[in-house]
């Protein structure tokens, strides 16, 4: 029995260490701003005739969330540069939210479009390609840093030619070290559903 007490005792204690060194690692270090770096790939803002804006987060209440505020943030400046024909927005909960934010940035109604039946990054692509039939014109893809690696190619899967315009999420978030831990978290829930993605033939 005290054997048996001592190993467990043995594993709680290494448990705790390794994950006071990942969250170490994860708090202290720039890990969170260069994972997402390279999630997120080229950094060049290309213009777009049309730019498809993915949703993000949406709270209880319907309100736009964090990650849906940004994008609609940086969808609005792109809009503002005087490329942009049609704004496209994606997902079931957040599009509408964020198509009102975007119009009380003065961004016309009638250049957004929106697609409010998807509840995943694979339904994002299915669903906007047939929103995006009669749509000619250079296509952008506008979605945090750390989901672009995974959207650009789900999106290449499913048929659709999208440049990607990531936005900084993560990476501003990295400047803080009390966000650190909550985006490190974002990042390996990410990586785990690129694998499933893979695995499934999605990208």
């Amino acid at each position: 029995m005290k054997r048996l007490l001592r190993g467990v005792v043995r594993i709680l204690f290494y448990s705790m260490a390794a994950l006071g060194l990942v969250w170490t690692l994860a708090t202290v270090t720039p890990i969170d701003y260069h994972w997402a770096t390279w999630l997120a790939g080229p950094w060049d803002d290309p213009a777009a005739d049309v730019l498809i804006v993915l949703g993000g987060s949406v709270l209880d209440d319907g309100t736009i969330g964090q990650s849906s505020y940004w994008r609609s943030v940086y969808a609005v400046r792109a809009f503002r540069e005087g490329d942009v024909r049609t704004v496209v927005i994606c997902g079931r909960r957040a599009s509408v939210a964020m198509r009102e934010f975007l119009e009380s940035q003065s961004v016309p109604r009638s250049a957004i479009r929106i697609e409010n039946r998807s509840s995943s990054t694979r339904e994002n692509a299915l669903f906007a390609r047939e929103v995006l039939a009669d749509e000619p014109g250079r296509k952008v893809l506008l979605t945090s840093d750390y989901h672009m690696f995974r959207a650009r190619r789900v999106f290449q899967k499913a048929g659709i030619d999208v440049l990607p315009r990531p936005i900084p999420d993560v990476r501003k978030q990295a400047g803080s070290w009390r966000a650190r831990w909550p985006a490190f978290l974002d990042l390996v829930e990410e990586t785990i559903k690129i694998g499933y993605y893979f695995a499934r033939g999605w990208i």
